[in-house]
């Protein structure tokens, strides 16, 4: 029998320091903890004026988007603009030339 006991001397023993350890860390933890105690994404809270300030803004974009729409349903697109018959022509000639060129050093080559 005295093996057991002696055994259970030993896991006595170890449960006792294991526990020790056990609360350094936690006093370890509770030091940091105030430190550090907000992360994961914790937020402040916002005080009820600076709500209020929030959502006024807010309401001002959507009435200002909420006008906007109102009056580019009810105005006709823009124009597209034109190009005239000589310019054209001039941006015509301009791109046969450079084909003119590419075709030539193919020919060359």
């Amino acid at each position: 029998m005295t093996n057991i006991a002696d055994v259970v001397r030993l896991l006595k023993t170890e449960r006792d320091r294991l526990t020790n350890q056990l609360h350094g860390i936690s006093a370890a933890l509770s030091a940091f903890g105030t430190a550090y105690g907000k992360q994961n994404g914790a937020r402040g809270k916002l005080s009820t004026a600076a709500r209020a300030r929030i959502s006024a803004a807010q309401r001002q974009r959507w009435a200002k988007v909420k006008s906007g729409q109102a009056t580019s349903v009810a105005t006709a697109p823009k124009k597209r603009r034109t190009m005239s018959p000589a310019a054209r022509k001039k941006i015509a000639a301009a791109q046969r030339e450079r084909w003119a060129k590419v075709k030539a050093s193919h020919k060359k080559g």
